[in-house]
């Protein structure tokens, strides 16, 4: 990876009369622009983000989605949906004079960046997609329901489910959002906690302890529980899937850790099968963007954009 770069220029936009979101601007401000979308949803984007592209070659431009990390207010629900986010990263493009640029995404930024490139095709140059999340409902049972992942970490599954009641707990998802959207604070503290525990081991490929930060899990707790019991507005004719046809020319590198058990291995396979053209790179690692083989892949695919591609 790339030692992280000062930021060039930053700000927020006003992207409907609820959110504003936060863009920055880092590396060659004549470069070959390139947009990060973080995980989460609601995960936001720190600087560590910067340093999966060399700055000596690439305009990097980095947000922070609706209602997490700098973006304002935080942890809001309200008008927040993925096209949502599409039509924001429309306007952050359009905002800083960007014809096409490539897209980056990880984890539920690959489901975005998906949902974008399918939207506005012809602005994206190419994509970089790592942990692949297509917000269907068996990843969303692997992830928050009995039966998936809880069978690989037991013992973090019941630190888990200890705030929701015995007999809730065969629907996790709506149970936590009844914590995460009630008026108790307590309890919407206390959920938003444990919901983002468990995931934080998900997404490490061996479990250590985390945050301590109640109030900094609200956004992620709160955004991914909205996104999920919607199924991230993406069923149907909708569905990530069913639009492969509109990227299909798109150069695309996939990035995919065997051993990923916060998005495992199948949705990047189906995606893959959808879409032959892609370059799909299995390596030996979980779901962290940040771990070794993971990143190596990732730095050696910008780094391939950077000298094979022109736009």
């Amino acid at each position: 990876m790339y030692p992280v770069c000062e930021t060039n220029r930053s700000g927020w936009l006003q992207v409907s009369p609820v959110h504003q979101i936060y863009w920055e601007e880092s590396g060659s401000p004549t470069g070959k622009p390139v947009i990060f979308l973080h995980g989460g949803p609601g995960a936001g984007a720190p600087p560590v983000c910067r340093s999966f592209f060399n700055p000596e070659i690439y305009r990097i431009i980095i947000i922070d989605q609706r209602g997490c990390g700098r973006s304002t207010p935080y942890a809001c629900v309200e008008d927040n949906t993925t096209w949502d986010l599409v039509a924001d990263i429309e306007k952050v493009r359009d905002m800083l004079d960007i014809g096409r640029w490539l897209v980056f995404g990880g984890s539920w930024g690959s489901t975005l960046a998906l949902a974008y490139a399918q939207t506005h095709p012809e602005r994206v140059a190419g994509l970089i997609l790592r942990g692949i999340f297509l917000c269907c409902q068996h990843e969303i049972d692997w992830l928050n329901e009995a039966g998936g992942a809880s069978r690989i970490y037991p013992e973090q599954w019941q630190q888990y489910i200890a705030p929701i009641a015995v007999d809730k707990r065969n629907r996790l998802v709506r149970a936590y959002h009844e914590l995460l959207f009630g008026d108790d604070e307590q309890q919407r503290l206390q959920a938003a906690k444990a919901w983002e525990d468990w995931e934080s081991y998900l997404v490490q490929f061996e479990p250590e302890p985390v945050s301590n930060d109640a109030y900094g899990a609200l956004a992620i707790a709160r955004i991914e529980n909205h996104y999920f019991m919607n199924l991230g507005w993406l069923e149907g004719g909708r569905a990530i899937l069913a639009n492969i046809a509109q990227i299909r020319d798109i150069p695309a590198v996939i990035v995919q850790g065997r051993y990923d058990m916060c998005t495992p291995m199948h949705s990047a396979w189906a995606l893959y099968q959808a879409w032959p053209q892609a370059d799909l790179r299995i390596v030996q690692g979980g779901h962290a963007a940040t771990e070794g083989d993971v990143a190596a892949a990732l730095v050696a695919a910008t780094d391939r954009f950077a000298s094979a591609y022109h736009w």
